[in-house]
């Protein structure tokens, strides 16, 4: 079977967004130096975006408490309301920070929706996420637009259950191996690497799998290419 139905993530495939987190976190372990030092501010971030994800989900409003949080964990209560309210605005900004689209982004959709089904399947904050979408102008390309709270085998067989689409005829396109590869290729689907400058921690995988239905590309605009003739196993 040939690749009917093309995933494509959102954040940092289709657009820039780790820089914008990754630009924060400096500004957040700098606030931090009077108590502890940057790199141990990070890995403590690291550790309460980890803990409250089941609790605030993805996204820029997590990460702003997860700030806070740790804010007040690691200055032992003493960081005041000042500190706080410049975590705040730094997460306002993040949501209200433009859409930058990635290098050859819209060129490339418009060539694979002439050929395959768009499907966009991201995670994160619903409204944040919505938000992005219109603005980035790409909302009109797609069949069908998903927004998840996690990215698992399950959710996968879910939405291609309601597209009506066999896994050995979907690929999914993303930055992440955790979320976008690993697993769409362990329900029987292809799975489509192209990495971003910036991985978050959360996201991080040792090693690409050793698979034939694993792909990576450097580029967004190599895709009609490797999907030309591909086929499943």
């Amino acid at each position: 079977m040939t690749i009917t139905t093309l995933g494509l993530d959102a954040d940092d495939t289709l657009w820039h967004s780790e820089n914008h987190f990754a630009v924060t976190e400096r500004r957040f372990t700098d606030l931090l130096e009077p108590w502890v030092a940057g790199d141990e501010a990070a890995r403590r971030l690291l550790d309460r975006e980890r803990a409250n994800l089941k609790v605030f989900g993805y996204g820029v409003k997590g990460f702003t408490l997860s700030m806070i949080e740790t804010a007040i964990e690691a200055s032992d209560g003493a960081v005041d309301a000042g500190a706080v309210q410049q975590i705040v605005e730094w997460g306002k900004e993040m949501m209200a920070h433009p859409v930058e689209l990635l290098p050859g982004v819209a060129e490339t959709i418009d060539v694979l929706g002439r050929s395959h089904r768009l499907v966009l399947i991201t995670k994160g904050d619903l409204f944040h996420q919505e938000t992005k979408i219109a603005e980035s102008g790409l909302a009109a390309e797609f069949e069908a637009i998903e927004i998840l709270s996690e990215k698992s085998p399950d959710t996968y067989r879910r939405v291609l259950g309601d597209l009506g689409v066999e896994p050995t005829q979907f690929a999914m396109v993303g930055n992440s191996l955790r979320s976008d590869v690993l697993p769409v290729i362990g329900i029987g689907g292809r799975g489509i690497h192209i990495p971003y400058g910036i991985l978050w921690g959360h996201e991080h995988v040792e090693e690409a799998p050793d698979d034939p239905r694993f792909h990576q590309l450097a580029r967004f605009a190599q895709l009609p290419e490797l999907l030309d003739g591909l086929t499943t196993p």
